[in-house]
Order: C-alpha cells, then structure tokens, then sequence
C-alpha cells in the first residue's frame, strides 16, 4: 500500500463508519426515550400505517364501550322507574282490599281515595320520567351501536315501554277512586309492568355481554398495536450498549486514522 498525504482512505472509511454506528445510537436513545420502535416513518413505513389505523379503531372501542355503558345506565334508571310504579301498584292494591272491610265508614274509605288520588299522581309523573332529557317511556325502541365500526348489523334495540298508555295501567290512573277498579285491574297492572322489566333485563344483560365483547376486542387490538409500535426495552437496551461501544470504538479509530498519516513528515525529515 501506497503512502499518501492528499487522502487518507483509513480516515474517510473510519468516518463513514462513525457516522453509522452514531446513528444507530441516536435511534436507541429515541426509542427507548419515547417507548415506540416508530420513532420515525422510515422506520417501518408499512408498520406505520397499520399502527395508525390500530389506534383509530381502539379509540372507537373505547367510545362504543361508552355509549353501550350509558345505554345500560339509561335502562337501570328505567327499571327503577319501573320498580317504583310496581310497588305503588302494589300500595294501590292494598288499599283495593282495605276499602272492601265492612267495618270501614265512608269517611276512612274517602280517606284510602285520597292516597289513592296521590298514587295515581305519582304513576303518572313516572311515566314521563327522562334520563338526560330524553324520554325513559314512550312506546318505541332505541338502536345502540355495539361495534368499534358502527355497523348497524351489530346495533342493540332498547326498548322505552309504553308505559303511560299500557290499558292495565291506564285503568288505574283514570279511575275516579278505588270503587271504579277491581283487584283484578290491579293485579293485571302489576303484570304488565313486570313484563316492561323483563325486557329491561333482557335488554340490559344483553347490552352488558356487547360491553364485553367491545373489551376483549379492545385488548386484542393493543396487543396488535404493541406488537408494531412498542420497543422492547429489553432488546433496545442491548443494542444501545452495543451501538455506544461501536461509537466509542469508531471514535478511538478515526483518532488513529488521522494521526497515521504524520509517518509521512518522518519519511521527509
């Protein structure tokens, strides 16, 4: 091999290799700082845009899962209504069977009326109970999306009992008093709103198992998310040391690199 001045190819290759080893380093450093393996899109370009469309649809998970959980909230507040009409239906009846006692003068059945009145008042106001302003009754069915796609093949309907116009219970709060209603009337009432709760239920349990579907799916789709954008602390953390050696090792050898070619001043002398 030649001894030349004008170029010094050992430098120039040492160099190169520096500038390899610096970056590779500087990439561990970013990923290990910030946690993702993307720390830039030329990193994996495909893996990028996969990562991307993973994260959209764990976000919309996320916002289904809501509004599946206030769906059922929505439906536990109905029940509840529901629950409150049951037990003054059941007040309702007692009072049926109070007034029927022979003892009983006129004046302590105008009494048990005028609960019964009251009563009456209260069905009433719960069946225009709402829930964020927006009727709990009605007669019609509400559609929920259970999907991260919102797909309506994955909709829920919910249904808002017709609670106010059911003929049982209608039977009751247009009654004039107590003597206009049977036992019977009652007790048909009373059925009828355990069947509104039943759909409630079912409703409701449906809803709850499509809250965890959209759960485990969520997951699943982390998991695939972590796979693609996530560094392995373990594994970076062995390439830094390895990529800050080569640095060192890199920087030790351009210094030799550039100080070979002062044998050429001895050769002059």
């Amino acid at each position: 091999m030649s001894v030349v001045i004008n170029t010094n190819a050992a430098a120039t290759l040492a160099a190169t290799n520096l500038g390899k080893a610096n970056s590779m380093l500087q990439k561990s450093m970013s990923r290990l700082s910030s946690g993702s393996k993307l720390s830039s899109s030329s990193d994996d370009a495909g893996g990028l845009g996969v990562s991307m469309r993973l994260g959209a649809a764990i976000k919309r998970s996320d916002a289904a899962d809501s509004n599946v959980q206030n769906a059922i909230s929505f439906l536990q507040t109905q029940d509840g209504a529901l629950d409150s009409v049951g037990k003054v239906l059941t007040r309702i009846a007692e009072l049926k069977t109070l007034s029927l006692d022979v003892t009983k003068s006129a004046a302590d059945i105008a009494n048990y009326d005028t609960e019964f009145t009251s009563l009456k008042g209260e069905i009433v106001k719960q069946s225009g109970s709402t829930f964020n302003s927006v009727a709990l009754f009605g007669g019609t069915t509400t559609n929920v999306s259970t999907t991260e796609d919102g797909g309506t093949a994955g909709n829920v309907a919910i249904t808002k009992s017709n609670l106010a116009a059911d003929t049982n219970v209608t039977a009751i709060t247009t009654a004039a008093n107590l003597a206009a209603i049977s036992a019977t009337t009652v007790d048909s009432a009373i059925t009828s709103v355990a069947g509104f709760r039943a759909q409630n239920g079912a409703d409701s349990s449906r809803l709850q198992f499509a809250s965890d579907m959209l759960q485990v799916n969520r997951n699943n789709l982390e998991s695939a998310n972590s796979r693609i954008a996530d560094v392995d602390v373990a594994k970076e953390s062995t390439a830094l040391a390895r990529n800050n050696i080569m640095v060192q090792a890199g920087t030790s050898m351009l210094s030799q690199a550039n100080s070979s070619t002062q044998a050429v001043l001895k050769l002059l002398q």
